[in-house]
């Protein structure tokens, strides 16, 4: 959002709250230097007192159940290496771990091969970033309308939930703070109590009605709470902004930008419905 407003100084004022709020950073198969780019995201937030966020979306058969941010890395060997590159890059740096959103809630598009191998990599990479000394991880969780608690914690458990921080819900999607943290509270008590992040860029105004696909790029939506940690939820971790405002859910059979590309006119959008 800041670069968007540096080219277009006329959208600057239109956008502001999205330059002036911090995001995570998303990081995926489509970074040529993971462990430099990562690293100086890492570096800047500790300059600032702050921890780094950070949303790793590179999982082969990536959106295998949706499709428009299809992708991934290509096998299971490079997902591999590509985990302890962005390892390397975070070092002893203080950081959060977004984890594959919807790598869990798809598993089940996968075949079973396929899905072992899934559950393996996320394993492997809750292990490689749980060792770092101040990074904490969240695994995808899914939302409110979508994945019941029981059947999300049993993916969960063969995600290695028990050697991470706990989960992420609602990520680029618009459900309501309130009824994610609901869902969530019961899906804690399910996988021993773990904690969870809500992503709450886009949900000021809830999720859309009378809508396909009313996930993605619905209209009329608007900017959740700014990030914080004081949630009022007893295993809600932090109120984060996952999502980039701003940034298409993908063509959404509507002929929308192409998932990850910069929309202005969205961006303008979600900051005039913002919440409160």
């Amino acid at each position: 959002a800041a670069q968007q407003a540096q080219a277009h100084p006329g959208d600057a004022a239109a956008i502001a709250p999205l330059v002036q709020t911090s995001a995570a950073f998303p990081v995926g198969d489509w970074i040529t230097d993971v462990v430099g780019e990562v690293h100086s995201r890492a570096a800047a937030a500790a300059a600032t007192g702050a921890t780094a966020v950070y949303m790793v979306y590179a999982i082969p058969h990536r959106d295998v159940g949706a499709g428009f941010s299809t992708g991934g890395l290509p096998d299971a060997a490079s997902y591999r290496q590509f985990t302890r590159q962005v390892a390397a890059g975070i070092g002893g740096a203080a950081a959060v771990i977004v984890l594959e959103p919807d790598a869990l809630g798809q598993v089940d598009q996968l075949d079973a091969a396929r899905a072992a191998e899934r559950y393996a990599l996320l394993r492997d990479a809750v292990d490689v970033y749980g060792a770092l000394p101040a990074t904490s991880v969240y695994l995808d969780g899914a939302n409110c309308g979508w994945i019941a608690p029981a059947v999300m914690a049993g993916r969960l458990a063969q995600a290695g939930i028990t050697h991470a921080r706990g989960f992420a819900v609602n990520v680029a999607n618009y459900y309501r703070t309130e009824d994610e943290a609901a869902r969530a509270e019961v899906l804690s008590r399910f996988v021993g109590g773990a904690h969870y992040v809500v992503d709450t860029s886009r949900n000021g105004r809830g999720p859309a009605a009378g809508l396909t696909n009313a996930w993605c790029n619905p209209p009329g939506r608007g900017l959740g709470e700014k990030p914080t940690t004081s949630t009022g939820y007893p295993h809600a971790d932090a109120f984060l902004w996952v999502k980039t405002p701003g940034a298409s859910d993908g063509e959404c059979g509507r002929g929308n930008p192409a998932a990850g590309t910069w929309w202005p006119e969205q961006a303008a959008e979600l900051v005039r419905n913002a919440a409160g």
